[in-house]
């Protein structure tokens, strides 16, 4: 393994778990685990956050999806198992991700 493999896999994986934990256009993957509760705090506002439904497989997929650390070690994995097990599909979907992710780190520094 090269090193260029090596950062390919790294921003890949950055891409793939950010695509799965935070973006809207995975939302229905998250939908059926977690829920947005509204809560109002001491000052009147309205305060936002993630609950984790369900008990036993329910709530430890959505504990898994709201983990960003949890979600990229197995992306890490899916990542490198793709790769290993079929190199043909997987490097070149690898090679997209590491772009966007590249991208959007980018991004982030450009504002």
């Amino acid at each position: 393994m090269t090193w260029i493999y090596l950062f390919l896999f790294v921003f890949a994986t950055f891409r793939l778990t950010r695509l799965i934990v935070f973006d809207k256009i995975t939302g229905f993957i998250r939908q059926p685990f977690h829920e947005m509760v509204t809560e109002p705090d001491e000052q009147g506002n309205e305060i936002t956050y993630l609950t984790v439904k369900g008990k036993g497989l329910r709530k430890w997929i959505g504990e898994l999806l709201s983990c960003y650390w949890c979600t990229g070690m197995w992306c890490a994995i899916a990542v490198y198992a793709g790769y290993t097990l079929f190199p043909q599909v997987a490097i070149p979907v690898i090679i997209v991700l590491a772009i966007a992710g590249c991208a959007g780190i980018v991004e982030s520094f450009m504002k």
